[in-house]
């Protein structure tokens, strides 16, 4: 039977987020019994450092309960700037950043306040997989510009050249990626400076990952690349990765005043302040010790090095070292077509529900990030999980025919 009440039009447009989708099917079987290996979620496996959940503690008792101001506290937005000016040596105020519930909720704000109906903007694959769905739901088109294994995963200026036209108005950039871990080169860098400054493009350059790198020396980064473009580009960042705080909800963005203002109107009709015990807690981990990133990141090498040599045991399966994040990203295409039980194993999809159904393997895939012939591991689990989650991973493939 029809419902009497339809629903809008941008609904049908929207898909589910498949990484919370798995995530919870593994949750309901683990509940059940089911001795499932998880590694669909994408959030640090750490507890949130103890100043930072003292301040959180601190504010409820100190009745620090009510409504704050729509862009978030003075203290916290001042302390934000702070830290980019000491980390980077980027100059903001504290009325040029949002604090919003989450980086996923700046995102949307920035789409909202930035693009409408007959706007492009360029989205590289593999994506994230929420940048589609809150570009289309702004009104503006996403246009999705391939990267390929091949070449790292990083931007080739030729081919980015091909998806440009005169409704191009913008660009996401997310550097360390999710879900490859790869980082943009100076160069690729370069490239997108130059269009966009040609083309009067926003760059909005996500950087949520950007404290948990393998790599030496400086992360590129497109400001420090082309500091001219300060007048366009939106920094996007948060403390749920570097602090180990996804549930606190609380990210931030930082760019022009006037853009920052329009966000803030689309705040303020939406959700207004983000939570007052949060910004507490975020204040505590922007403003206090900057060494649990580090921590983080010297209990994922080891981990990054044991998964990538598992991986590199099973024929017909390659994958990008990652340079950042908590991700590994492998090439499953050579085991696409294959069976089992009679059931084709079409793309990733099919693929992450057999790895789930049959070997208890909860992995994302890749056809939720632009790119059908990849699956997505978490690291961010223990070394036990992973090499239990291998073992399995190596003999469902084998068991495919």
């Amino acid at each position: 039977m029809e419902p009497k009440i339809s629903l809008a039009a941008r609904v049908k447009q929207i898909k589910p987020s498949p990484t919370l989708a798995v995530n919870a099917k593994a949750k309901a079987l683990k509940a059940a019994g089911a001795d499932i290996v998880n590694f669909s979620v994408g959030e640090p496996d750490f507890d949130t450092p103890p100043h930072v959940c003292e301040a959180g503690k601190a504010a409820i008792d100190q009745g620090f309960t009510r409504y704050t101001a729509v862009p978030g506290i003075p203290e916290l937005r001042e302390a934000i700037a702070r830290r980019f000016a000491e980390d980077h040596g980027w100059q903001y105020t504290a009325d040029q950043i949002q604090v919003a519930c989450g980086g996923k909720h700046g995102l949307y704000n920035m789409a909202q306040a930035l693009f409408g109906p007959g706007d492009e903007v360029l989205v590289l694959a593999p994506y994230w997989v929420s940048y589609p769905d809150i570009i289309q739901l702004s009104g503006a088109t996403p246009v999705i510009v391939p990267l390929t294994e091949a070449k790292n995963f990083d931007l080739e200026p030729e081919v980015l050249a091909r998806y440009v036209t005169e409704r191009t108005k913008g660009i996401i950039l997310n550097s360390p990626s999710n879900p490859t871990g790869s980082v943009f080169s100076r160069a690729a860098l370069e490239a997108v400076g130059k269009m966009a400054r040609q083309g009067n493009w926003v760059v909005i350059s996500d950087d949520i990952y950007d404290t948990i790198t393998y790599i030496d020396g400086k992360l590129p980064h497109i400001l420090d690349v082309c500091p001219d473009l300060m007048d366009q580009t939106l920094v996007l960042n948060g403390v749920s990765k570097s602090f180990a705080m996804t549930g606190w909800r609380i990210g931030y963005t930082a760019g022009p005043k006037h853009i920052i203002g329009a966000m803030n109107k689309i705040q303020s009709q939406s959700t207004s302040n983000a939570s007052s015990v949060a910004q507490k807690a975020a204040l505590a981990a922007v403003s206090g010790p900057q060494d649990f990133p580090r921590v983080m990141k010297e209990a994922f090498v080891p981990r990054l090095d044991y998964i990538l040599n598992a991986l590199a045991e099973i024929p017909g399966v390659t994958c990008v070292k990652p340079s950042g994040a908590f991700y590994v990203f492998p090439n499953i295409s050579a085991y696409l077509g294959k069976s089992f039980n009679g059931k084709e194993i079409t793309g990733s999809l099919e693929l992450a529900d057999y790895l789930l159904d049959e070997a208890l393997i909860a992995a994302v895939p890749g056809i939720a990030f632009g790119a059908d012939n990849f699956i997505r591991f978490s690291f961010a689990t223990s070394m036990a999980v992973i090499e239990e989650g291998m073992k399995r991973f190596n003999t469902a493939l084998g068991n495919l025919s």
